[in-house]
């Protein structure tokens, strides 16, 4: 075995456990009373009649990445769902590490099962990071686009990410992205230029009949460059949160958990028709 392969494994698994320490609370959540989402009572009002599905990002959680989204939604009127996706034998607590095709079936199937519980047609869905990207796999070859009717994605890795370049160190290291791949899959699927990639975007970025969002930030450091996020097609808003707020400094990871000012912007995706003027003072809203 070639030194720094016995590097990265570890190196991987630090990686991990990092990510775990860095949720202390959510053993606790995961655990907890839902604060009202995932209610599958729940039946959707005339006004709102497409259930939310939550979908978090890599190294998250169905709860800990919506503790604000979650609860700002349904106080809207809001049917919200979440699911945890893409887990690893042996790793708790972090989702979103298995491979990214893989996960998409795992959102086909909470999918459905919202559907048969609240009795809607079809679902509105709303991502942060690979959440953001993953569920067009479900929209474009696992027939999600006759159950889906918005799609917004917040800061999400549409078209990879080069880590600001540092994947593109990857070739000088053979064997680099394999270790990779084996030890969570999708990060290797989210370097940009990988063969998940290139099947997800090959033959244009959109589907037919489902509305497409995308909300990123200038100051994103994991999906880079931050441009790359953005979708083209005929029926994609894409949306730079600096040009609504020029205030608003949220990076990647705060845009999707605390950033009421990016959550302003997908309720006016949800409900186009009653739709108001995002600026800096919707984070008081």
């Amino acid at each position: 075995m070639l030194p720094w392969k016995r590097v990265l494994r570890p190196l991987t698994a630090l990686l991990l456990t990092a990510a775990v320490a860095a949720l202390p609370t959510a053993a606790h959540a995961a655990s907890a009373p839902s604060t009202g989402w995932n209610d599958y009572t729940c039946k959707p009002s005339a006004a709102h009649p497409d259930p939310v599905v939550l979908v978090h990002g890599t190294f998250a959680n169905s709860t800990d990445n919506w503790l604000v989204l979650a609860p700002y939604l349904e106080a809207r009127g809001y049917c919200v769902f979440s699911l945890d996706y893409g887990q690893l034998p042996g790793v708790p607590l972090v989702y979103g590490l298995g491979p990214i095709d893989k996960s998409a079936e795992q959102l086909q199937a909470y999918v459905d099962t919202v559907l048969a519980a609240t009795g809607a047609a079809k679902v509105d869905l709303v991502g942060h990071s690979q959440g953001g990207m993953m569920p067009r796999y479900y929209l474009k070859f696992l027939g999600g686009a006759a159950k889906v009717d918005t799609f917004v994605g917040i800061a999400p890795d549409n078209h990879g990410t080069t880590l600001d370049g540092l994947t593109k160190l990857l070739p000088y290291f053979p064997g680099a992205e394999d270790v990779i791949s084996s030890a969570t899959p999708a990060l290797a699927d989210q370097i940009a230029g990988s063969a998940f990639l290139t099947k997800l975007n090959a033959g244009g970025d959109t589907v037919p009949g489902v509305h497409y969002t995308v909300i990123a930030t200038r100051y994103d450091e994991v999906v880079t460059p931050y441009r790359s996020q953005f979708l083209s097609g005929s029926d994609v808003h894409n949306v730079l949160i600096q040009n609504l707020c020029s205030l608003d400094l949220s990076e990647h990871a705060l845009l999707g958990l605390s950033d009421r000012i990016a959550f302003h912007e997908v309720a006016n995706a949800l409900d186009p028709a009653h739709a108001t003027t995002t600026n800096c003072l919707s984070a008081l809203s």
